[in-house]
């Protein structure tokens, strides 16, 4: 097996890992200790092709960004013009995230996404590891934050990360998982393989498009 299909290696089991004393991916102060040491394997440093991809092909709508981390993507939306708004509940990830937007650093909030009140309806939120950056328990107020931010016809789209891992995060989710937990809400409208994997995700992730039912 060539390293770039080798399944994910959560942290705790990864021998290179920083040691670090928050262990709950829940709590700001996990995410705020990796941004400090700089250990941040999920951070792609520059904006996926299937992103791009996915702008060409869809009309300008505002985009909310949740758990954004260094906000590359944040940046190429604010340059294109289009609305856009990225949050993260860390600190760290926040003041990453600013730092990398420069003069529209006040597109970055430092917000829990469940409870969070964008200052637009969201025609797409981006996914991009954050879903797989929360523990399983997790999963079921996702999917129905994400349809209470959603209006009819709007989209989630972005990068799933897809087969079960023994821990994490990433936390990923079986096909079939993630399909029962958002159909109710959504129907899929895309599904796009990934090309330019980080390592942390190769092999697993598939760019996948869902719409708000009415």
């Amino acid at each position: 097996m060539s390293d770039s299909k080798k399944p994910a290696v959560p942290e705790k089991l990864n021998p290179n890992t920083p040691i670090f004393s928050a262990q709950d991916p829940n709590a700001a102060a996990f995410w705020d200790q990796r941004f400090e040491k700089g250990y941040t394997p999920w951070d792609q440093a520059g904006v996926p092709d299937a992103f791009r991809a996915f702008v060409a092909r869809h009309d300008m709508r505002p985009v909310l960004i949740p758990g954004c981390g260094s906000a590359y993507e944040a940046w190429w939306l604010a340059q294109a013009g289009w609305p856009v708004r990225a949050i993260d509940f860390a600190a760290n990830a926040v003041a990453a995230a600013r730092a990398q937007l420069g003069d529209r650093a006040d597109l970055v909030e430092q917000a829990d996404f469940f409870t969070y009140e964008p200052p637009f309806a969201p025609g797409w939120i981006y996914e991009r590891a954050f879903l797989c950056a929360l523990p399983k328990a997790r999963w079921r107020g996702y999917a129905e934050r994400m349809a209470a931010l959603l209006p009819p016809q709007g989209l989630l789209a972005g990068f799933f990360f897809l087969g079960a891992t023994p821990k994490g995060p990433p936390f990923g989710i079986e096909r079939a998982e993630l399909d029962a937990l958002l159909s109710p809400h959504f129907e899929m409208i895309e599904d796009e393989p990934v090309t330019d994997s980080i390592a942390v995700f190769a092999g697993r992730e598939r760019w996948l498009t869902w719409r708000r039912r009415l």
